[in-house]
């Protein structure tokens, strides 16, 4: 079935016979806090976020969302990171490695799937290394001005444990299946992960601007370029094996 994937950009796809789940067209913005027994320090760049919507169609660059990638364009079943290695490249280089690719480091990474990818997500699955969506019937409340439904995210790690996680999203927001966040059927409004050590990191929605967008809100920004899956391979090994020889020495 499935293997657990990374709560935001992790899930990339595109299918033509995918409909319209709305035609929201606006931005909805989030304030991210620390709420678990530990407290933790929220980095200014960090404790605001917002995701730019369009129907099937969003776009952020909020860190909170994009882990490592410095913006995220979804386009309906499809995603498209920037993710910036010119740093890790320069410093190897520094270091006299060499690699097959001479680019700055500067890569926009795509990727497709198929809707039935996503068919299984909400069936029951203990299986270690998996995870699926418990829709909780019934149980709802304001966030923004909208009504959030509940949602558990079980995921199971290598030893069979669960670890879920809740979250409560609007399907009246985003897509029928939102890539950003693993597949879920519309947007997340609120979702508490668990950072480890009696530490959490919760994200809420504090407003949704409805109409704020415009094509150009959803354009890639220049100086970003594509590899193949092979040179795309081939980079992801030699910085691996780079990284490895360092730490032998």
């Amino acid at each position: 079935m499935k293997k657990i994937l990374a709560i935001a950009a992790v899930a990339l796809i595109g299918f033509g016979g995918l409909a319209a789940q709305n035609n929201f067209k606006g931005i909805v913005k989030y304030k991210v806090e620390s709420t678990g027994q530990v407290a933790m320090s929220i980095p200014e760049e960090v404790a605001t976020a917002e995701i730019r919507v369009s129907g099937n169609d969003m776009f952020t660059k909020s860190p909170i969302f994009t882990s490592q990638a410095d913006c995220i364009l979804i386009q309906g079943l499809k995603q498209t990171s920037c993710i910036d290695y010119s740093q890790y490249l320069g410093y190897l280089r520094s270091q006299d490695f060499e690699f097959t690719y001479q680019g700055d480091g500067k890569l926009l990474i795509r990727n497709e799937m198929k809707e039935s990818d996503f068919d299984s997500l909400d069936v029951v699955d203990t299986e270690p290394g998996h995870f699926y969506y418990e829709y909780v019937n019934g149980e709802t409340k304001q966030i923004a001005g909208m009504t959030a439904k509940k949602i558990i995210r079980h995921a199971y790690d290598e030893e069979g444990v669960d670890h879920p996680m809740e979250m409560w999203y609007s399907d009246e927001i985003g897509p029928r299946i939102n890539l950003l966040f693993s597949g879920i059927k519309g947007m997340p409004l609120e979702c508490t992960m668990d950072a480890g050590e009696g530490r959490a990191i919760t994200y809420t929605c504090t407003e949704i601007v409805k109409g704020k967008v415009k094509d150009t809100d959803f354009m890639l920004p220049d100086g970003y370029e594509t590899l193949s899956e092979e040179e795309l391979e081939t980079l992801g090994t030699e910085i691996k094996d780079a990284i490895e020889l360092l730490r032998e020495e």
